[in-house]
């Protein structure tokens, strides 16, 4: 029996990187055979205007934005989306995180 994977990505300021990782190492969600803490993360500088009713974590409504922030990426078991999901959103500070969930394929699949 093959386990069905998916990667994730989480567009996140860098200085919650540790929680994350912490948050979701003990929730299992980052275990690869014998090792666990798999992450990797990437720096890159993203974009966002704030529209009438939001509550941005950073910048101001009707105002373009850039930032510093990473993109942090994983892989994890298809039925572990609903923890992972719910891990990010309890640790990120942003309104609306931005969370991708990346169906893998399945080399033992034909």
């Amino acid at each position: 029996m093959t386990t069905s994977y998916v990667k994730v990505e989480v567009y996140i300021p860098e200085e919650y990187v540790p929680d994350l990782r912490e948050s979701l190492n003990e929730g299992g969600c980052l275990r690869e055979g014998a090792y666990d803490s798999v992450m990797a993360v990437h720096k890159v500088t993203g974009s966002w205007r704030p529209l009438e009713g939001a509550r941005p974590f950073e910048g101001r409504i009707g105002e373009l934005c850039t930032s510093e922030e990473v993109k942090a990426e994983f892989r994890c078991r298809r039925g572990d989306i609903g923890d992972v999901e719910r891990i990010v959103r309890s640790i990120h500070p942003y309104e609306v995180p931005v969370i991708n969930f990346i169906p893998l394929l399945d080399p033992q699949q034909p």
